[in-house]
Parts: C-alpha cells; structure tokens; sequence
C-alpha cells in the first residue's frame, strides 16, 4: 500500500481544494503508472505548514520571504 506524504507551505490562503484534488489524482496516477500499484491501495496525504513553522539556515521561512534581498546574509 503506498503512502505518499506531500509538504506544501500554507501561504495565502494555501491551496485550493481543487489544486489538492489534482494534486492527490496526478500524484495517485503517477505510482500506479511508474510503479504499478493499486489505485485503490495508494493513499496521498497532503500537509500544509504554515511558514512560522518551518525555518531555512536559522530563520523562518516567513521572515525569509519578508527581508529585502540586500537585508540578507
């Protein structure tokens, strides 16, 4: 039974239930296309997190978005 576990940051309002829908469809045909398994037995869980929770070099990736490119290291 696959399991595939997607990460995406949650930023302006994060995906759509339409691009989570085609996202859980494209990556479902993609195994069972290059991998053969079931469609029934692929499971596509998508995770979204926030950008204060995850960080790049010591920094948030929120504050990293936000400092002026001359501001950066």
């Amino acid at each position: 039974m696959p399991y595939i576990n997607i990460r995406i940051s949650k930023e302006h309002g994060g995906a759509s239930a339409e691009q989570k829908r085609a996202l859980i469809s494209g990556v479902t045909d993609l195994v069972v296309d290059i991998l053969g398994k079931k469609r029934e037995a692929t499971i596509v869980i998508i995770d979204e997190i926030h950008t204060d929770n995850c960080g790049l070099g010591g920094e948030t990736i929120t504050r990293l978005r936000h400092t002026p490119p001359d501001q950066k290291d």
